[in-house]
């Protein structure tokens, strides 16, 4: 498995969703600032409850590795993906 080199900005559910799709085909670092969130995505648990996370990360063979170390990450990447939080807007908004 080759692939480019892509960082991923935070592990929360758009961040790790596209990380761990990426890292079929990719070598894909995951970056967050949580040492329990890395520890888990290293040992191929999922942070965050998803059905389909949860599945590729014990089911499929992913280069994908979570690092709290930014630098590390960005180094040498052709892509860094961030994916900024989706809610957005304050409660009682009326775009919720």
């Amino acid at each position: 498995m080759s692939g480019i080199k892509i960082a991923v900005a935070g592990t929360g559910y758009v961040s790790l969703s596209l990380a761990v799709l990426l890292a079929q085909h990719n070598q894909v670092m995951a970056v967050d600032i949580v040492p329990e969130k890395v520890e888990l995505i290293n040992r191929k648990k999922s942070p965050i409850w998803d059905e389909y996370i949860e599945k590729y990360l014990t089911e499929k063979e992913l280069n994908l590795k979570a690092t709290l170390d930014a630098k590390v990450a960005y180094s040498d990447s052709k892509f860094v993906v961030v994916a900024t939080p989706t809610n957005v807007y304050p409660l009682g908004s009326v775009l919720n």
